[in-house]
């Protein structure tokens, strides 16, 4: 659900606010305004900088946000874009340090790409799971080795603390939080608007230079367009192995490396991504959901999307659930009732 508005603010208005860093990324700064502003849900996107003046970027040219830091305080969710890895350092510059200090606790705080450099220093995912660039994984963990990092996914939640991997995956983070706010349905329009994915497949490993695969290990594609289709069975190793003509062994090595996470994992998150469609857009009972989806009972979906989400099916539904429009009525029974 979005957060609620704050003084000043229109109602129902969710404030997002992005921190332009000196040698940051022109795109990976316009993703809040593009992807939350595709939405129609009510979110009014603002851009700041750590002190009110104009910031280099690493493009060949400056911005002079609209906003200083003062608007970080009344920000519902704060994003923190990236910065060109060759000025990254371990500590951060004092006036940024300050400007994050005016953020209110509770506030939602994303990062994309290098950004989740400047949470760390901050000290704002102590204790906390985060990700990164890829490229810049081995660096993040000498600089910040207390902090957990998932360098594979394409994104983390951790609490009210979100960072994404390198550039676009900072559309798809942004789009998983729409998602989050206001359902599938509303996150699907605003991605459709922006031309990309709705939801990505993997993680960022999949992106990773390797070697050439030998020609004996052939792509996973095909096993997977048909594990998509029949998500309502069940779905073996085995079965995938059979349909990729591979080894089971060499279809976990290859599915993993294409898809950036091991096929159960991969068969778990698009079984929960059609479940939540079918609960928000079906009237179908929770066990025909579950069917629908592979899982044997209700209790299964129940145990993994509370572990996914920490929501019950039920909960699920009554949070997102979009109401079926009764059909207009036939000539007939507008004919009636005049």
């Amino acid at each position: 659900m979005s957060r609620a508005a704050l003084p000043g603010a229109a109602a129902g208005t969710h404030t997002v606010v992005a921190l332009a860093q000196e040698h940051g990324y022109p795109f990976e700064l316009g993703i809040p305004a593009r992807i939350f502003g595709a939405a129609d849900a009510g979110y009014e996107v603002l851009v700041c900088s750590p002190t009110g003046r104009p910031v280099a970027t690493n493009a060949g040219f400056s911005v002079l946000p609209d906003h200083g830091p003062e608007v970080l305080a009344r920000a519902d969710t704060v994003v923190v874009p990236p910065v060109d890895p060759r000025h990254l350092r371990p500590d951060v510059d004092d006036d940024v340090r300050a400007a994050l200090a005016l953020v209110r606790p509770g506030t939602r705080i994303v990062s994309i790409c290098t950004g989740g450099f400047t949470l760390a220093a901050a000290g704002l995912l102590d204790d906390r799971t985060a990700t990164t660039h890829w490229e810049c994984a081995p660096l993040f963990r000498a600089w910040y080795p207390h902090i957990d990092l998932a360098e594979n996914v394409l994104f983390v939640h951790d609490g009210d603390v979100h960072t994404s991997a390198g550039a676009a995956a900072g559309i798809d983070l942004c789009l998983d939080l729409i998602r989050t706010d206001h359902g599938s349905p509303v996150a699907g329009r605003a991605a459709r608007r922006c031309i990309v994915p709705p939801f990505r497949e993997g993680g960022q490993a999949q992106f990773i230079d390797r070697p050439v695969p030998d020609a004996a290990d052939t792509s996973t594609a095909a096993a997977r367009e048909w594990a998509l289709a029949h998500l309502d069975t069940k779905i073996t190793i085995a079965d995938l192995a059979r349909r990729s003509h591979m080894s089971e062994r060499t279809l976990v090595r290859r599915f993993t490396e294409e898809t950036g996470i091991a096929p159960r994992r991969w068969l778990t998150l698009h079984r929960l991504a059609r479940a939540r469609e079918l609960l928000e857009n079906t009237d179908l009972s929770i066990e025909e959901v579950s069917s629908a989806v592979g899982y044997a009972t209700a209790t299964s979906l129940r145990n993994h999307l509370s572990s996914s989400l920490g929501l019950l099916p039920t909960a699920y539904r009554r949070s997102f659930h979009v109401p079926r429009s009764d059909p207009p009525p036939t000539a007939e029974e507008h004919h009636v009732h005049a």
